[in-house]
């Protein structure tokens, strides 16, 4: 397994954009099942210019275990936001073993950017869009430099904002690829127990959605599970899926 920091400050590079629209993409693949989806994605039509971007939260490790499948030495961009849990970081290395993943790639966020916006590490109480922006959106913007396209796990069920994702969209300058909208919770939950995939820790302490530590809650039973995230406030997304940052 190999776990590695990404340089926090790198030279922009050029991307060498796809000759594949969404459209046509769509067209001839999205009638695939996810794992036939996956594999033609990472191994065809995006082969070593495609990465999963993965918070190895509550409900990851259903796509991770694909993406293992098809191909382990997919890279795997985790955001250490450095807000995490520390059940995180540590499921994150768990799980990589436990699927023989080889290729997670950790960004965190600029020191000297930190340095400037978030001195006293505070902004989260202040700003969550802004700490968003300087721990999440802007590192992983970097970060998608390498690629043309990225994977996610967003699905429909979600929030009302994710009602109709599709399969394969253009998200401002990338493709972007959600194997896994058109899936409920309880195929998440069977799948998961068939397969005795690890779950992350904190579900059981009642986190059944886990993001930056400060602003994930725990959710009482039968409430909404992403209520517990950025709990009293008008927000639902960070901002990565937000096309115009990557």
């Amino acid at each position: 397994m190999k776990v590695m920091d990404m340089p926090l400050a790198q030279q922009k590079i050029e991307n060498n954009p796809t000759n594949r629209d969404y459209e046509s993409l769509l067209a001839d693949y999205g009638d695939l099942d996810s794992l036939d989806l996956l594999d033609v994605m990472i191994n065809r039509e995006f082969r070593d210019n495609i990465a999963l971007v993965s918070s190895f939260g509550s409900e990851s490790i259903v796509l991770l275990d694909m993406v293992a499948q098809v191909n382990p030495a997919t890279p795997v961009i985790f955001l250490n936001t450095q807000k995490l849990f520390g059940e995180t970081v540590r499921y994150r290395d768990e799980v990589a073993q436990k699927l023989g993943l080889t290729n997670i790639i950790t960004v965190k966020p600029d020191p000297e950017n930190v340095a400037a916006e978030d001195k006293n590490g505070l902004l989260w109480t202040r700003d969550t869009d802004a700490c968003c922006d300087l721990r999440k959106v802007r590192p992983l913007a970097l970060a998608m430099n390498e690629y043309d396209a990225w994977i996610t796990g967003r699905k429909r069920f979600q929030t009302t904002d994710r009602g109709n994702i599709p399969l394969i969209e253009q998200d401002g300058s990338k493709i972007k690829i959600n194997p896994l909208a058109h899936w409920n919770q309880a195929e998440l939950d069977q799948i998961i127990e068939n397969k005795g995939l690890p779950r992350h820790p904190l579900i059981e302490q009642g986190y059944p959605s886990i993001g930056c530590m400060p602003c994930t809650n725990r959710v009482e039973v039968g409430q909404d599970r992403r209520m517990g995230r950025w709990s009293g406030q008008d927000k639902t997304e960070c901002g990565i899926h937000f096309g115009e940052n990557i």
